[in-house]
């Protein structure tokens, strides 16, 4: 009859360095996965998304409409750049730190009349501009 030997390697095995890799990896994926939410906070609007999220009014907020033509609507009104921009700098000198601008446009417009909302918003001294989509599949 044979006799089983315990080998002295497999009673001096630590666990140690296993509990450390263990730690390691935990800390590695928690790390990672908080740069992951950071990134969802960036202010990065496309022109469809899957997962709009609903726009939050907020208060001194004015709205610019593009349709897809590339005409721009103030409040239901149809405006120029000249008239917009006239207005921008009225709402900046009534609400200097808080004055934002939430541009709406078509998805069949060019890129030039949302680029030049933007131009006026800087010129204006408007800093919080954003670009809204709404929620759909992607074309």
């Amino acid at each position: 009859m044979a006799k089983f030997r315990h080998s002295s390697v497999a009673s001096t095995l630590s666990l140690t360095p296993l509990i450390d890799v263990v730690f390691l990896l935990l800390i590695f994926f928690l790390v990672t996965s908080e740069f992951e939410e950071e990134e969802r906070r960036l202010d990065i609007v496309l022109p469809s998304a899957t997962s709009a999220t609903p726009m939050i009014s907020k208060p001194r907020e004015i709205v610019v409409d593009i349709d897809s033509s590339g005409s721009m609507y103030l409040s239901g009104q149809p405006t120029s750049l000249m008239e917009l921009q006239r207005l921008l700098r009225i709402a900046v000198a009534s609400n200097p730190t808080n004055q934002t601008v939430v541009i709406r446009a078509d998805r069949s417009t060019s890129f030039q009349p949302v680029v030049s909302v933007m131009d006026l918003c800087n010129k204006s001294g408007v800093s919080d501009y954003s670009v809204t989509t709404q929620e759909g599949p992607q074309p």
